[in-house]
């Protein structure tokens, strides 16, 4: 029987995603859980799995196009299936599968053919490119990107009717609503100079759209700490090497931060939390999303049951998370199921920040740069002391300044009682 195969969902929030590469043709035969293609969003790069065996019968995505959770990305005859209106024991006849296929495509012509993206209608607009003319080699016939693309490194652009370069397109109405030369290259010429557009990924993509997300729909606010970490920078200098020796691991400061982090989110459990609309989520169990960037990308993977582990046991799995998201490496299982988001912005530089909330979590806590200050002491002495800004964004809707105040006075006291007494990092 044909089979529809969707886009699965592929991390929490994530709405869409871009299939970059398929790893099947048409007439292929794949077992179940073979990978068929590999797909893009704003949290993992992965490779999708063929949910069936069977063959491959059309794939109704082209690459570099971007699709919404649950809609078909391709067409397969499943082996050893019949479809519900089939007497028992009747197969589904090859020729069946494919009728069934070009009506399906048919279908979708009409629908998608006249549904251009943004982008899509700027660079046409742009290379003065008519539209009707175009075949599209997206799901429906709608036509993308890429094909528009294809055209212009061919050389063999449909022109529009009446519609040539440096000419003034006029209304309905017969008077002039914009005057614009088209420009033919990727550079364009504006009052400010020299541009040059850039088109935007598919990871770019989504993390833009989570991002409005979570600006639009859950009321930000913001506090920040000082916390004197002057013994903690001390005792990891102290242990750094032999820890090094032993675990063949290097020992970071983030360790510390988000076991400090973790302590907290025990103690106050009302921050480790999700609004679902009528009533809020509390969470018992603390996993700890960790934001990750690589050169292009911005990745936030899982610290599973963070609040079970030592700070051995979470310099590891930092480690372990780095090192998939620098190798593309991250499951859809890595990327699941963050109670609560810490974000090292410290490691660029940053001494102060506001973080967005990595939506529908409650808060964000981001860690700064640690920076030698002179300080103020107790006995109005001043010294050099390693200081950090701990700055923390919490969703209005969940969160007042008093719980977070002292959820954030709870992190402060545990960094500046790090030492060699009281700390044990196994």
């Amino acid at each position: 029987m044909a089979t529809n195969i969707t886009m699965p969902q592929l991390g929490e929030s994530v709405t869409e995603g871009t299939i970059t590469k398929w790893l099947v043709k048409p007439g292929d035969e794949v077992n179940k859980y073979d990978p068929i293609a590999e797909v893009m969003t704003d949290k993992v790069n992965a490779e999708i799995p063929s949910s069936h065996a069977g063959t491959i019968h059309e794939l109704v995505v082209a690459e570099d196009e971007t699709i919404a959770v649950g809609e078909v990305i391709c067409i397969m005859s499943v082996a050893g299936e019949t479809n519900e209106e089939e007497v028992p024991g009747e197969k589904t006849k090859p020729d069946e599968v494919e009728k069934a296929a070009e009506v399906n495509k048919e279908r979708e012509n009409g629908s998608n053919k006249r549904r251009y993206s943004p982008a899509v209608l700027r660079l046409a607009q742009e290379n003065d490119i008519d539209l009707e003319q175009v075949e599209g080699s997206g799901r429906g016939g709608r036509i993308t990107r890429k094909d528009l693309l294809a055209l212009m490194e061919a050389g063999n652009i449909p022109k529009g009717q009446g519609k040539e370069k440096g000419v003034a397109i006029e209304d309905q109405t017969g008077q002039d609503s914009k005057k614009s030369t088209v420009q033919s290259t990727s550079s364009i010429v504006t009052k400010k100079g020299r541009v040059e557009e850039i088109p935007i990924s598919g990871v770019r993509k989504a993390i833009a759209n989570n991002m409005v997300k979570s600006k639009h729909e859950a009321p930000h606010a913001w506090m920040m700490i000082e916390v004197d970490v002057t013994d903690l920078v001390n005792y990891r200098n102290k242990v750094k090497n032999d820890f090094l020796q032993k675990e063949e691991l290097k020992l970071t400061f983030l360790p510390f931060f988000v076991k400090a982090a973790v302590d907290a989110l025990k103690a106050y459990p009302e921050v480790n939390s999700m609004w679902a609309g009528d009533k809020i989520i509390r969470n018992k169990d603390v996993h700890i999303s960790l934001a990750v960037a690589t050169e292009k990308d911005l990745f936030v993977p899982v610290i599973k049951h963070a609040d079970e582990k030592t700070i051995k046991g979470l310099a590891r799995d930092i480690h372990e998370l780095a090192t998939k998201c620098r190798t593309n490496a991250l499951t859809q299982e890595d990327m699941q199921g963050g109670t609560f988001t810490v974000n090292n912005t410290g490691s660029f530089g940053s001494i102060q920040s506001q973080p967005i909330i990595n939506y529908p979590q409650a808060a964000i806590l981001s860690v700064e740069s640690i920076v030698k200050r002179p300080v103020v002491l107790e006995n109005d002495a001043i010294a050099i002391r390693h200081m950090v800004n701990l700055c923390m964004s919490i969703d209005h809707r969940l969160l007042d300044g008093l719980i977070c105040g002292k959820f954030l006075g709870h992190i402060k006291n545990s960094l500046e009682n790090v030492n060699e007494k009281n700390t044990n990092i196994y």
